[in-house]
């Protein structure tokens, strides 16, 4: 595990200087942006192409659209036989995948750096020249609805999830399920897909990525080549999308379901992004989340109910603000066997009140501040996550000063900036309350199962930790 460092080393990370990557940048002509993020300690590189539409963008009644476009692009076009995309690249020794968010939809190939101009060829092509029949569409509409099924309706947890979601944002897109809701999705026809790929689907509305063992000058004149004759949209406008209206009363939701083997409660608030420019709440967030839930050990849910009350078998706390209009923060507690679901809520808010009532202690201020910082190097040391980085944070409006100082931003941050994040996002009127339990008098079904509460790293409906085509 990358926490479980020696603590001389921690030291050493929180004490240096911020790391920058050697990262090039340009725009072609059409308006597509290019960032180039070189690393030659292999003979790889990774080709992603972030389009700025999600499915917070999809118009109402129509939801999935986004996601289900996504499954549709492997289908093919004039120049590549149908489903041969991924064939073609698997040949090769590469991999590639595709996955859908909210603010984004993105396409990525991983293969050997000499390789790099055939998959630029493939991933432009496909920009435009996409070819999909009513047959493709047809099947691939099953696909999508067997998805939902298994990750989606079979799952109580999942439910839940999707359910206070709905609660939280009152207005906001981000509260319809990237997938859809399933009486939408039966509904998504060709014609739907096609509008969603011409208007968005753009050189004007994109972001290219190409990480690894490369020469920025090649990677320009390969862009300016394959992706430079494409022309751009004329329907790219900024995004304007329904915002959140003051939030005045608390929800709470109650799902039962015989399924259920672990009851557990799962609280919601409205959290501030990660803003360009002004990212200090944010990481503020980041490490308060740390703090009340990062570690089973020494976060402060987990010491005072698994060890001095014993009244949870489990806690944990996440904070999501890579979004662009509104992120979250979460709270989760399984109670301990006899413990009820109220008394294990009660402990819970006991807990967090003290917290707000007296800090942190600074010893374990400065220790998880150390180990996030940490976290975030060791976490570029991959070329595919430190292009996902780039690519997820500049198609939600950072720029690349934003993210390469996101670390001295965290550095910066005192006991005081927690603090005053703390009291500002815990506000029971802008917060869901969800209980997951079995049906009154039932047993769990057998193999019956539910999932945790979707954090950060589970929201995006398409990831196997992040999607598949």
């Amino acid at each position: 595990m990358r926490f479980l460092r020696p603590l001389a080393l921690l030291m050493a990370l929180a004490a240096a200087p911020a790391l920058a990557e050697d990262v090039t940048t340009f725009r072609l002509d059409n308006g597509l942006d290019v960032v180039v993020i070189e690393d030659h300690r292999a003979p790889l590189v990774v080709q992603q192409i972030w389009y700025r539409v999600g499915s917070a963008d999809e118009v109402p009644g129509k939801s999935g659209i986004a996601h289900f476009l996504e499954h549709l692009m492997f289908k093919g076009t004039e120049k590549i036989p149908p489903n041969q995309f991924s064939a073609l690249i698997e040949a090769q020794g590469g991999d590639d995948n595709a996955f859908t968010s909210y603010d984004y939809t993105s396409y990525y190939q991983r293969i050997a750096a000499d390789r790099l101009e055939m998959v630029m060829d493939m991933e432009s092509d496909r920009m435009r020249n996409l070819r999909m029949t009513e047959e493709d569409v047809t099947t691939e509409r099953q696909v999508i609805l067997e998805e939902r099924a298994q990750r989606t309706d079979s799952d109580p947890g999942a439910l839940l999830g999707e359910q206070m979601r709905a609660a939280l944002y009152m207005n906001s897109h981000y509260g319809i399920p990237i997938i859809g809701w399933r009486h939408e999705m039966e509904g998504l026809t060709r014609d739907d897909a096609l509008a969603w790929y011409r208007k968005y689907y753009a050189p004007n509305n994109a972001t290219l990525i190409v990480a690894g063992d490369v020469d920025p000058a090649e990677v320009k004149r390969l862009a300016e080549k394959y992706y430079g004759p494409i022309k751009p949209s004329e329907g790219i406008v900024p995004r304007d999308r329904p915002q959140e209206p003051p939030q005045l009363a608390e929800r709470r939701l109650t799902l039962s379901d015989e399924r259920v083997s672990n009851p557990y409660v799962y609280r919601q608030y409205l959290a501030p992004a990660r803003n360009p420019g002004d990212q200090k709440d944010a990481a503020a967030l980041l490490i308060l989340a740390e703090l009340l839930g990062g570690s089973g050990q020494t976060s402060v849910l987990a010491r005072a109910l698994q060890f001095d009350t014993q009244t949870a078998v489990y806690t944990s706390a996440f904070y999501d603000g890579t979004a662009i209009d509104s992120g979250n923060f979460g709270l989760y507690v399984v109670p301990a066997p006899g413990v009820s679901l109220e008394d294990a809520e009660a402990a819970m808010d006991k807990a967090v009140d003290a917290f707000l009532a007296n800090g942190p202690d600074q010893a374990a201020f400065d220790r998880i501040k150390t180990q996030i910082r940490a976290s975030e190097i060791y976490g570029k040391d991959d070329i595919q996550g430190l292009a996902n980085m780039y690519g997820e944070e500049l198609t939600i409006g950072l720029t690349i000063d934003d993210i390469q100082g996101f670390d001295d931003v965290l550095g910066a941050v005192t006991i005081a900036d927690v603090m005053a994040a703390a009291h500002k996002v815990f506000n029971r009127n802008s917060a869901v309350t969800g209980w997951l339990t079995p049906v009154a008098g039932e047993a769990p079904s057998p193999g019956a199962g539910e999932s945790l509460p979707a954090g950060p790293e589970d929201q995006p409906a398409d990831l196997p930790a992040k999607g598949t085509p």
